[in-house]
């Protein structure tokens, strides 16, 4: 995240308006990926990011420095390690540069 890192974000609008104009496109893009891959899900703020619940939730997003991270469950990550091997991973997260 950028240097308002520490904002209390009140929802996503808020979240993706305080990032820098160039980084803006690709938070909402990947706002409008979830939303169509999953429209019943809710838009939260968890973790000062924005994240998505469905009976539970089921990932969030954020803009940082040097990459987007896009944050899951461990075993979403396990099944599609292969198709993300172009990506550092970690534990539960996708680091996009």
């Amino acid at each position: 995240m950028d240097s308002n890192a520490k904002s209390q974000f009140k929802n996503v609008d808020e979240y993706i308006a305080i990032q820098p104009g160039h980084i803006r496109p690709t938070l909402e893009h990947l706002r409008q990926t979830i939303k169509l891959a999953s429209p019943e899900a809710e838009e939260v703020i968890s973790y000062q990011m924005p994240g998505y619940k469905f009976h539970g939730v089921l990932v969030w997003f954020a803009a940082f420095k040097n990459h987007y991270g896009f944050y899951c469950i461990p075993d979403v990550l396990q099944k599609f390690k292969d198709q993300l091997s172009a990506y550092e991973l970690t534990k539960s997260a996708i680091r996009i540069p």
